[in-house]
């Protein structure tokens, strides 16, 4: 019996650690909610039942005990040995499958691993008590299948913990900001473009101020108050603040933290439906940055918008164009200090006009609200990215940098990064728009790759958080890309069958839209591709690992 015992916590222990390791490496992917855990079990189940198996399968073992019949010990002893070794191979395999992002070992996930291990010494023991060591291999195998829930419990178990530390450090973080009291905090928010604002806004602002933004996309309250402790200066006198959030009431918790005096709102869109449940929260949601800047604060918004522009009629209120004069006759929901910009329709605000757009870059002439014009140049390809600079120009010319001063800046502009960034390789440019894809963006991504003289070729898995409204919105990106791709490659038969099927409903030959299982097998098949040309592969959207 001894022996059997330790050949199960020989084969107990690295399945324990591999059952661990991925469903905490899923769990941080899930941003550490329970609830978007749970449906992710659910969605995926398919990939874990073997470890309800474990736990059926050690119950089971533990009540043999009572029968005391050790011919049935015996058998359920070796069906656990081959369930564990079973174990051991497929989670060996499904880590190295889920390798984009890895885990990181954060001081919260160690807390919640030390939680864990408490909770099964805890378990363990309590079973020898009960049952005696003959019960030990039953309870060992129960804790290798618990690991599909133990996260939860643990983050359930060391909420008060964390909340205690997070409080910490956001006192911290809010007590270096009002420290720096000549510090101008610009709040970024929307559904997409904010990130590519805010770097936009670095590069423009610096001209004439030191400028601190978050780095990459820290655009949680974490991440935010991460970056006030460890990058803030006193010497710091604009910090550009990006605001991410995916339920109700997020972006105000990160206003509460850094009390930001201007905003922008570049866009209010399909993104994240799944956890914001309708467009009426994800407006309602990026417009608590307007709603918490002070009295004589600037709002900077896409004026192009139609869910801003629906907000804002839904709000009435007077055009606010006594308060700056910027408004004009545009109605703002009662907001004051409205500056509205434009790429594709005019208004009284900041307008883009004659765009140009070519594989090399972009074109248009900006024009101030006084009138003021300048005509810009800039590397960055599609006409997409002329309301996302319009934003950065009408902010930066708002703090004082005349529209001249901004030509060479707006020309050093560089894409953020995995945002139609090209990278060239020999005879082939891959477009990287792998960072979160969204209706809007993925239509305009395939619409600039179609600009391009040469092989066009798009890998893509499609789109994720979009709510019941997510085959539909898939199925309208295949449309587009078969109107501007010569090749379409996908990746993952099952999600992508929608967006199979709006690429068929255009008549693209099936022999150029084929499937792949992983995004790697489907760029070392572009690299293969044929023809006469150079070619551009667009790598729009990459899916989490948690996908």
């Amino acid at each position: 019996m001894i022996v059997r015992t330790l050949i199960t916590a020989a084969l107990a222990v690295p399945a324990f650690w591999l059952t661990m390791r991925y469903n905490m490496h899923m769990f941080q992917l899930n941003v550490y909610i329970n609830g978007e855990q749970r449906a992710w079990i659910k969605k995926n189940f398919h990939l874990q039942w073997i470890l309800v198996f474990a736990m059926g399968l050690g119950i089971a073992r533990m009540l043999a005990v009572l029968t005391k019949a050790d011919w049935l010990m015996w058998v359920l002893d070796a069906l656990i040995w081959l369930t564990l070794i079973t174990i051991i191979l497929v989670y060996r395999v499904m880590k190295d499958m889920h390798q984009k992002k890895k885990l990181v070992f954060t001081p919260r996930v160690k807390r919640m691993v030390a939680c864990i291990m408490v909770l099964c010494v805890l378990f363990l023991t309590a079973a020898i008590l009960i049952g005696g060591l003959i019960s030990v291999s039953g309870a060992l195998v129960f804790l290798v299948g618990s690991q599909l829930w133990m996260q939860m419990l643990a983050r359930t178990i060391n909420q008060p913990i964390e909340k205690g530390v997070n409080q910490h450090y956001i006192n911290d973080a809010k007590r270096i900001l009002k420290s720096n009291q000549d510090i101008t905090v610009i709040g970024v928010t929307g559904s997409y473009g904010k990130t590519s604002v805010k770097f936009f806004l670095q590069t423009l602002l610096q001209q004439k101020y030191s400028v601190l933004v978050t780095p990459e996309s820290y655009n949680t309250p974490m991440g935010v108050v991460i970056t006030i402790r460890k990058h803030m200066k006193p010497s710091h006198e604009i910090f550009v603040c990006e605001m991410g959030a995916r339920y109700v009431g997020e972006i105000k918790e990160i206003c509460d933290i850094v009390h930001p005096h201007h905003g922008v709102i570049t866009s209010i869109g399909p993104q994240h439906l799944d956890t914001f449940g309708s467009i009426e929260n994800i407006k309602k949601t990026k417009f608590e940055l307007a709603d918490e800047l002070p009295e004589g604060g600037m709002l900077f918004l896409n004026g192009d918008n139609v869910y801003i522009n629906d907000y804002l009629d839904s709000r009435g209120g007077d055009t606010g164009a006594a308060d700056n004069g910027l408004a004009g006759a545009r109605k703002t929901g009662g907001y004051g200090n409205v500056t509205f910009y434009y790429s594709e329709s005019d208004g009284v605000g900041y307008t883009a006009s004659d765009v140009k757009v070519s594989s090399l870059g972009t074109e248009f002439t900006v024009t101030a609200p006084d009138g003021e014009s300048e005509r810009y140049q800039m590397k960055l390809i599609g006409a997409h990215n002329v309301i996302n600079v319009m934003g950065a120009v009408a902010v930066a010319n708002r703090f004082g940098i005349a529209l001249k001063d901004l030509r060479i800046p707006v020309r050093r502009l560089r894409p953020a990064p995995h945002r139609m960034e090209m990278k060239e390789n020999g005879d082939v440019t891959i477009i990287d728009d792998a960072y979160n894809s969204n209706p809007i963006g993925s239509r305009a991504a395939v619409e600039t790759l179609a600009l391009f003289d040469g092989i066009r070729i798009l890998i893509t898995p499609g789109m994720v958080e979009l709510g019941e409204e997510e085959a539909e919105y898939n199925r309208l990106f295949g449309t587009y890309a078969a109107d501007c791709c010569d090749w379409i490659l996908l990746v993952g038969a099952k999600h992508t069958e929608p967006i199979r099927e709006g690429i068929m409903s255009k008549g693209f030959s099936e022999k150029r839209c084929l499937t792949f299982d992983k995004v790697e097998d489907a760029i070392n098949y572009a690299y293969k591709i044929k023809g006469q040309g150079h070619k551009y592969i667009l790598l729009e959207n990459d899916l989490p690992d948690n996908y």
